[in-house]
């Protein structure tokens, strides 16, 4: 698989005035290759911010309605109702030469470019304008993010949520408030360009069915196969490549794309074919097996040890006090050999409590606090935000409403934000101020969220998850990075067994592959300095004990260049996140691990990394058992 990605748009961040339409859809489920769109509507709105234009429609979807219970569309009401290719021209004439607006606008996009696909056509959408970033940039003091929570925050009435057309009007008066809210704080805005398709069939793909067994390592010589066995084919075969791994997947052996260091064995009539399988089979020791002896191992697959499936249970986060902030100091790994995950148990978890406005706790003067560092050294900042954290407070790394004070670094007072902190009166603080800050106390401000509990690197909480379906919310895990950083981040995502290796090479989540074929891990591209992993916890294979979320440059910067990298972690894109953390002690990396979601017994639980490499994301993701090309 490629690892090349389109930038993003950076054009006229600065402009708040453009051509708006505001879209929201109504579905029949959450995955776009998958299900349809049941309603839609559309509201164009002027540079001026007035409505010109507004379209609604039903839609006959040829399928399932799906949750009657959320959006309230039976299979009755929707009977005679027009197909997405009738009305496709009209929507098409509403988006074109306009930015399209929505409420998670990656949701949104992705079901109109498949709909467009299915009708033969292109969607005539250049660039889209996610609200929820941009109101995450905006941070107004709301209990979370949701669209009921701001149009009651801005003053937007609302009629009939998840009714396709009061949905749109009420998105379009929260869009004309947070471009005033943006505005004042001079905030770009987080537009995101949205290239062609290059698949104009969308085919869904086939999940493949993770295997039942823990991999028991390599057949003894002249042993038996064992289910669970990790197993590599390359070159010519007598049997078709794919009745060949049909066999071994009904005979229980787990059949990877790739080799690594965990596979059992490799499948080959011509082991000096020097074919890249074959070369790493030969530098890690893997045994390989001609097609004649595979095939008759088959007939006795010796049983394996299945994956224990754990009950999820709700769980009560517990409030342990706060470590000392660790300082990131990531080694380098030898060059032929990818970066992997810190090994080991996981640390105890720190606590910040919740946001007050009474005394802080002792020892804890900025508990509540948000402060942004200013200017000064990359090591002068590293060590400045440290502070802040073993002061209770957070770290920011951008200028927003939830910003409480402002300290100034050597230089800092030459920051280009320096102009709306001044206007807007924002408290700022020399360097000494962090050796004994004295404060002010914060305004009441009625509704706000409690303050996301702040994790040093290493920092560790247990999540929330209830028992239930796969329906749940899925938990989501937030990258953003300084809004002036010039060069391209992804995020990206693996899910591993108990051996840190990926199931199959689709379980490698990035801008090429944004969700994998389970659609249980996904990709959210919500601005250019922002980038969000959601994963739906309870549907993951009880193979999967952990999902890796990391980051990398494209290209020749570091993560010494751009500077912090500030994580987010809830349940849900528009919740209120439960952790927070600032990673931002890296020089010359290009690669770095942001987070762990991992199982521990029955709970799934949080770990902060920070662990930094100097190769690339190929480098990285081949450390995992993916087969990519650079």
């Amino acid at each position: 698989m490629s690892l090349l990605s389109p930038a993003f748009d950076a054009s006229g961040l600065r402009d708040y005035a453009h051509d708006w339409a505001v879209v929201d859809v109504e579905t029949s489920g959450l995955v776009a290759r998958r299900d349809r769109v049941l309603s839609l509507a559309v509201v164009t709105l002027g540079p001026d911010g007035e409505q010109t234009d507004e379209f609604s429609t039903l839609l006959d979807p040829g399928c399932d309605p799906g949750p009657v219970h959320v959006h309230g569309l039976t299979a009755e009401r929707l009977r005679g109702a027009p197909v997405f290719d009738q009305v496709a021209p009209r929507i098409a004439a509403m988006l074109r030469d306009r930015v399209l607006v929505a409420h998670n606008a990656q949701f949104d996009y992705d079901f109109l470019a498949h709909e467009f696909a299915r009708a033969g056509t292109a969607l005539p959408v250049a660039r889209r304008l996610c609200t929820l970033a941009l109101n995450r940039r905006v941070d107004p003091p709301t209990e979370d993010l949701r669209l009921g929570t701001l149009a009651a925050h801005y003053g937007v009435p609302q009629v009939r949520a998840h009714d396709a057309l009061d949905d749109t009007r009420v998105l379009a008066g929260v869009l004309r408030a947070s471009l005033h809210a943006a505005a004042r704080l001079e905030l770009p805005l987080p537009f995101v360009s949205c290239p062609p398709r290059q698949d104009p069939r969308f085919a869904p793909r086939t999940p493949k069915t993770p295997c039942a067994f823990r991999n028991p390592g390599r057949p003894e010589p002249g042993g038996p196969l064992v289910q669970g066995m990790k197993v590599a084919i390359t070159g010519e075969t007598l049997t078709p490549r794919a009745e060949l791994e049909r066999q071994a997947v009904e005979a229980g052996l787990n059949v990877m794309g790739s080799v690594s260091r965990h596979t059992s064995a490799l499948v080959s009539n011509d082991a000096s074919s020097g074919s890249g399988k074959a070369r790493r089979a030969l530098a890690e020791g893997v045994p390989v097996l001609d097609e004649t002896t595979f095939v008759r191992l088959l007939g006795d697959v010796r049983p394996g040890t299945r994956h224990e499936r754990t009950r999820n249970a709700e769980v009560v986060i517990p409030s342990p006090a706060t470590p000392p902030a660790a300082a990131l100091v990531p080694p380098v790994p030898e060059p032929s050999v990818a970066a992997s995950p810190l090994p080991g148990p996981a640390p105890s978890a720190p606590s910040t409590p919740p946001h007050t406005t009474g005394p802080a706790p002792q020892g804890r003067p900025l508990s509540g606090r948000r402060v942004l560092v200013l200017g000064g050294t990359h090591p002068d900042a590293v060590a400045a935000r440290g502070r802040i954290v073993e002061l209770g407070g957070a770290a920011a790394i951008n200028l927003s409403a939830s910003v409480t004070d402002v300290v100034l670094l050597e230089g800092g007072e030459r920051d280009r934000r320096m102009k709306r902190i001044t206007a807007l009166a924002f408290p700022t603080h020399d360097a000494a101020w962090l050796d004994a800050p004295v404060i002010t106390p914060l305004p009441r401000q009625g509704g706000g969220p409690a303050a996301p509990r702040v994790l040093p690197r290493g920092g560790v909480i247990d999540l929330p998850q209830p028992s239930g379906s796969s329906s749940a919310v899925p938990w989501t895990v937030t990258a953003t990075w300084a809004q002036q950083t010039s060069c391209e981040i992804d995020v990206v995502a693996f899910v591993v067994d108990e051996e840190e290796q990926v199931c199959f090479d689709e379980d490698f989540v990035f801008y090429g592959a944004p969700e994998n074929p389970g659609g249980t891990v996904r990709l959210h591209s919500d601005g250019p300095t922002e980038q969000t992993i959601g994963v739906d916890l309870a549907a993951l294979p009880p193979s999967a004990r952990k999902v890796v979320v990391a980051a990398a440059i494209d290209g020749s910067p570091t993560f010494g260049d751009v500077g912090a990298i500030h994580i987010t972690s809830g349940p849900g894109p528009s919740a209120a996140p439960l952790a927070q953390a600032t990673l931002d002690a890296a020089t010359t990396e290009r690669t770095l691990l942001l987070a762990e979601l991992y199982r521990r017994g029955p709970l799934w639980r949080l770990r902060t990394v920070g662990q930094g490499y100097d190769q690339g994301l190929g480098a990285l993701a081949r450390g995992y058992g993916v087969d990519v090309s650079d």
